[in-house]
């Protein structure tokens, strides 16, 4: 027999002997006191300490001191080393997604990530570029910029340039821009507290919306595979636009373009598959195919001379340095609200998912509203400095906490790196063809795009939960990522309505020799207690569910007290009669023979257990009165069990006479309702019940 297998006769037995309890009088015997509320101030006096909130507000400051330089150091130092590696192709591969300059990439590697080292509490994410978020930006880039900057450099024009206005505005300026804002809403959140808010994303939501966003990255990415000189749809359905435009043009398909990036595609697909396992078992490092690849594609490039010959499109230039602080475009912001607020929403998700993963993992705390202040001071920096939003990289993150990094001072060693690369070695990238920063990300997205399997899965749990999953990702695939995201918000804010409006509700029934009260439609032991029936009701009592409550009250319990009354009424009528008048007449008789087959006599009391009942508001208790006032009238008896505090109060605050004038009663638990049930009317009934020694 299994260790788990224990039989019930081999387990002891438990005897516990207490008086019989009504909640008025439990209340009164255990010194009840309703909690008071502290006062928000003095809350705020005592909890402040100049220490403890330097040490909240800049938790750099907390850690640093105690920080192991001996054992710790040359772990971060490796970190660093190996992240920055993967910054260098990722950065210049997702810039190209927000319609950037790829040297945008490595800026966001560097700018923001100085501030979030002092800010932030996650010990191992890895700031920078995210595909999602540098796509989301692209679209306002695409949105708003001047399309004459895209027809002078290596970005892209848009689809109708010829009809766009003249905005004046140059892709640098709206991403600046973009991250100003998403900077700005990520700070409010932090000071309203609105760290709870990534709790409207849910797990569903959340892969949903990324396996959509990463169709758009892919598809994005078409045409630098082919080597197509498409123009670049925006709006809604850019997609749709986008694979009619690659059809279209798949007789012009650059085949230099295509070799690298089918080469690109293959060697790194086959390195992650199974050269990196190989190489995990013997190194602690990565190897670095991404770079790798990177390298020797500009090696190639420059050498072979693939854009003059071939027409292979390149990264195009490269400045050297660092770029000069410049103020955002303020009157840009007014257009940038919404795309703002979804940005600032993702990019705070993902970034606080991959945090709490890491905490859990490595046992750490992780402050969800320090982390909007960490992100959000960091766009801000980041927004006088040529950089987009930034957001956690899965990969690197892991990469930075799987190769022994143990704090952000890993981030600070990639920086100095990255340091050295914008100083003097950017240039060095100028040849490397789009082709190969294309394949990088198509072999990157290969983790988001098998989130599709995830749908089946939600299928099997909750059928709920699929079509949020579906409905999220069919609108951002077919409609645009903005209004994916705020349609996947509706649905699951419409789950939890549709559930709420679904409570548990079952008949309890009596375990023989037990005080086990149990579900009798999933119990076979359970028996229910002659004359007693105990309805049991999971959830909310509100306006909106009151009438859920009383009509699976009615349902269960197989008596609709209204028509009792009526019915019993008649009875009464005709019962009235002489019995002379009863054998005279056979209509009469038919009559009350009708009548007294739809009288309920068998039910003596009413129990409902509200142990799961969570909250009541005055609407539910209005509608429970009228619920106790219709069973009075049956003389059936209407009992509380389980009641929690709050809505006992609640009861007894909307109706103060609910006990004196309704003989209402409240008991701690089901088996003191049944058993004070039972006694009441013991003495005149033959009764079964089994009542149980506590």
């Amino acid at each position: 027999m299994a260790d788990g297998d224990i039989k019930s006769e081999e387990l002891g037995q438990i005897r516990i002997e207490r008086p019989f309890y009504e909640d008025k009088q439990l209340r009164q015997d255990f010194c009840y006191e309703k909690p008071i509320k502290q006062n928000v101030a003095q809350k705020c006096s005592q909890e402040f300490r100049l220490s403890k909130f330097l040490v909240g507000v800049i938790p750099v400051v907390g850690w640093l001191p105690k920080y192991n330089w001996k054992n710790d150091l040359v772990k971060d130092i490796i970190s660093g080393v190996t992240v920055a590696i993967m910054h260098i192709p990722q950065g210049m591969a997702y810039a190209m997604l927000g319609n950037v300059p790829a040297v945008v990439g490595i800026y966001m590697a560097f700018f923001p990530v100085l501030i979030y080292f002092i800010l932030g509490t996650s010990r191992h994410n890895s700031m920078g570029t995210f595909s999602v978020a540098c796509l989301m930006t692209g679209k306002a880039v695409l949105q708003y910029s001047d399309p004459g900057y895209f027809a002078s450099s290596s970005i892209d024009t848009p689809s109708n340039s010829t009809e766009m206005e003249i905005t004046g505005y140059s892709p640098i300026q709206v991403a600046t821009a973009v991250t100003f804002i998403v900077s700005l809403f990520q700070v409010a959140m932090y000071v309203l507290r609105l760290g709870v808010i990534s709790a409207l994303l849910s797990e569903t939501l959340v892969s949903g919306f990324t396996t959509g966003a990463a169709i758009h990255v892919l598809i994005s990415q078409v045409k630098d595979l082919f080597g197509l000189n498409i123009p670049k749809s925006k709006g809604n359905f850019s997609n749709i636009y986008t694979i009619i435009a690659v059809f279209g043009e798949l007789v012009n398909t650059n085949v230099a373009a295509l070799v690298v990036s089918i080469v690109t595609i293959t060697i790194s697909a086959i390195n992650n598959d199974h050269f990196k396992p190989l190489f995990a078992k013997v190194s602690p490092f990565p190897f670095p195919m991404e770079l790798l690849a990177v390298v020797v594609g500009t090696v190639v490039s420059k050498y072979c001379y693939l854009e003059e010959t071939y027409g292979v499109q390149t990264v195009g230039d490269i400045p050297v340095g660092l770029p000069d602080p410049t103020v955002p475009q303020f009157s840009l912001l007014p257009n940038l609200i919404v795309d703002g607020i979804t940005i600032s929403i993702v990019s705070y998700t993902i970034n606080l998912s991959m945090a709490l993963i890491f905490a859990q993992k490595l046992n750490y705390e992780v402050d969800a509203n320090q982390e909007l202040l960490a992100m959000g001071l960091s766009n801000v920096f980041g927004s006088f400095f040529s950089c987009m939003p930034v957001c956690a990289s899965l990969s690197r993150s892991l990469i930075q906490q799987v190769v022994g990094g143990v704090s952000q001072l890993a981030s600070i060693v990639s920086c100095l790196i990255l340091l050295v690369i914008l100083l003097w070695v950017g240039p060095f990238f100028e040849p490397l063809p789009r082709a190969v920063l294309a394949g990088v990300i198509v072999v990157a997205l290969k983790g988001m795009l098998l989130q599709v399997l995830e749908f089946w899965k939600f299928w099997k749990l909750s059928k709920v939960d699929a079509l949020v999953w579906m409905g999220t990702f069919l609108t951002v695939v077919l409609i645009n990522i903005d209004i994916g995201l705020l349609c996947g918000v509706v649905l699951s804010l419409a789950a939890i309505l549709f559930l709420s409006f679904k409570p548990h509700t079952c008949l309890l029934g009596h375990v023989p020799n037990t005080d086990f009260y149990l579900d009798i439609a999933r119990y076979k032991a359970a028996k229910e207690v002659e004359g007693i029936k105990i309805f049991h009701y999971s959830g909310g009592i509100n306006f909106a569910t009151k009438s859920i409550f009383k009509s699976d009250l009615i349902r269960l319990i197989g008596i609709n007290p209204q028509k009792e009354v009526v019915y019993r009424a008649k009875l009464a009528k005709y019962l009235g009669k002489a019995d002379d008048q009863l054998h005279k007449s056979a209509n009469l008789t038919g009559k009350l023979e009708k009548v007294q087959g739809k009288v309920n006599t068998k039910l003596r009391c009413l129990i409902l257990d509200f142990s799961s009942v969570s909250h009541i508001d005055p609407s539910g208790v209005s509608m429970l009165k009228s619920v106790v006032e219709n069973f009075t009238k049956l003389d059936i008896p209407v009992y509380i069990a389980s009641c929690k505090e709050p809505v006992y109060e609640m009861l007894t605050k909307v109706y103060p006479d609910f006990v004196t004038k309704l003989g209402f009663r409240s008991f701690p638990t089901v088996y003191d309702a049944v058993h004070y049930s039972s006694e009441l009317f013991l003495s005149s009934s033959n009764s079964t019940i089994s009542t149980v020694r506590l």
